[in-house]
């Protein structure tokens, strides 16, 4: 272990609904989903049409400015459908299950003799090379520009997300293969960041080849770019790789048997999912898969009616809203189930006490009971306003940079600010909470995603 960081802001939001430590489903899958929009800046070409067929493993689209990336099928069956938005953008590839389980088949070399140019070209042919995100700016990054270093993070400390402990505990000698091959790549090295809390016990700390960090704190303390921060600062013209654990786990399995199998355990989660559990599946599953886990009934207690469910993919925090019908995100390891807040409080926040409310601050009696959790729903509780100052954004992101002001350099699209306040620190995830707490409800992901857009336009 090289050293122990400990983090004093963040916040861990007492959602209910943690998956309980326990497989209940393995799903086979019918129809599964390639999304496109799943990749920061991919500039998606298709290579297949309605009514081919495909295995796991088969590129079923390209990047049209770098071709060597590729995104691949993630089970074998039939382009049954399309899907295009707005002026014909590529939403979905959908494809329709043979249940055969047919796999590409990729010639890797031998883990423990392979050189940095046969590793590289085999996550290229595979399609597991758009596993990586780059920093700056979350993007999938060029394989002939060496990082700094290559960062995973051993935990994920966002609202109900899984225990990667329990998720991974079968693939543990995978991941080992998949370090031992990223340790390849870069002379800077692996980053493994644990949490202090756990650290004796997690099978990771066992992991070879890697620096091992321990961090002590709340959430954003298991977000990559967070743990990147107090590692090693990204600086301009700096390049670093991220991955996570699960994808490392699918580097190793495509070394060992030479598939694109991308299977993995993911959580159940949320205040509205009647068997908070997790299921084996593949990303891009449709979400209809999983409607016995949906609680349609809500409260029993409760005389009202129930709301309506939302189907996030991923927490509650950063994840996709896809509907019941929507996909599962292929970067995405759990699934949120949450009440839509489709309701109007008349005066709600004059009412002296709101025991079903949480509150960062002391306006409600949440403060007096800290291991409580609530059912929380996507309320916003009043609309967007005037973006005020108060100081909250500072207490819930721990890295030495200024949200706020970022925010504003952003909006008036000054790069040299963006540059000087962290815009090369930070992508939409590391600042999540902000929209949480804000009490003028700015969507403060969307302009950090605008401002990483406006960078990557300006600086190609």
């Amino acid at each position: 272990m090289s050293d122990h960081i400990r983090l004093r802001k963040g916040l861990n939001i007492p959602l209910k609904g943690d998956a309980k430590n326990q497989i209940t489903k393995t799903v086979s899958v019918d129809i599964a989903a390639v999304k496109p929009t799943d990749y920061k800046a991919l500039n998606a070409k298709l290579l297949v049409k309605e009514g081919d067929e495909v295995k796991a493993g088969t590129p079923v689209l390209v990047d049209k400015k770098r071709a060597f990336i590729k995104i691949c099928s993630p089970i074998s069956g039939k382009v049954s459908q399309i899907v295009r938005g707005e002026k014909r953008k590529l939403l979905e590839i959908v494809i329709e299950s043979d249940h055969k389980n047919e796999y590409e088949s990729f010639t890797t070399p031998n883990p423990k003799s392979a050189t940095k140019g046969e590793i590289i070209n085999a996550l290229l042919d595979s399609g597991l090379w758009a596993t990586f995100k780059q920093r700056p700016y979350g993007t999938i990054p060029d394989p002939e520009i060496e990082p700094k270093a290559i960062f995973i993070s051993g935990f994920d400390s966002s609202p109900l997300a899984p225990d990667l402990d329990f998720a991974l505990k079968t693939e543990i000698e995978n991941i080992q293969t998949g370090i031992d091959l990223l340790s390849k790549l870069s002379t800077g090295g692996v980053h493994l960041g644990l949490h202090a809390s756990n650290y004796a016990s997690s099978p990771f700390h066992r992991m070879e080849k890697v620096v091992i960090h321990t961090f002590d704190g709340v959430h954003p303390a298991g977000n990559v770019g967070v743990q990147i921060h107090h590692i090693s600062p990204m600086n301009k013209g700096e390049i670093a790789w991220t991955i996570d654990l699960y994808n490392v786990a699918a580097i190793g399995r495509l070394f060992k048997k030479g598939i694109y199998d991308l299977r993995k355990i993911i959580a159940i989660t949320g205040p509205r999912a009647k068997h908070t559990s997790y299921i084996e599946t593949l990303p891009g599953m449709c979400l209809s898969e999983i409607k016995e886990y949906a609680d349609f009934k809500g409260d029993e207690k409760s005389k009202e009616t129930p709301l309506p469910i939302r189907y996030i993919s991923g927490n509650a925090l950063t994840g996709e809203n896809v509907g019941k019908d929507g996909y599962l995100g292929f970067f995405h390891n759990q699934i949120t189930l949450l009440s839509e807040g489709s309701y109007y409080e008349m005066l709600g926040w004059v009412k002296p006490f709101r025991a079903k409310k949480f509150s960062i601050s002391h306006s409600y009696f949440s403060w007096l009971f800290p291991k409580k959790r609530y059912s929380l729903d996507t309320n916003l509780n009043g609309g967007e306003r005037a973006l005020v100052v108060t100081g909250l954004y500072e207490k819930v992101v721990p890295m030495d940079i200024y949200p706020m002001y970022l925010m504003k350099a952003i909006m008036a699209e000054d790069i040299d600010k963006m540059e000087q306040l962290g815009i090369y620190e930070v992508i939409e995830e590391d600042l999540a909470l902000c929209d949480f707490v804000c009490p003028s409800k700015t969507e403060v992901q969307e302009i950090i995603s605008r401002g990483i857009e406006l960078m990557i336009k300006e600086m190609s």
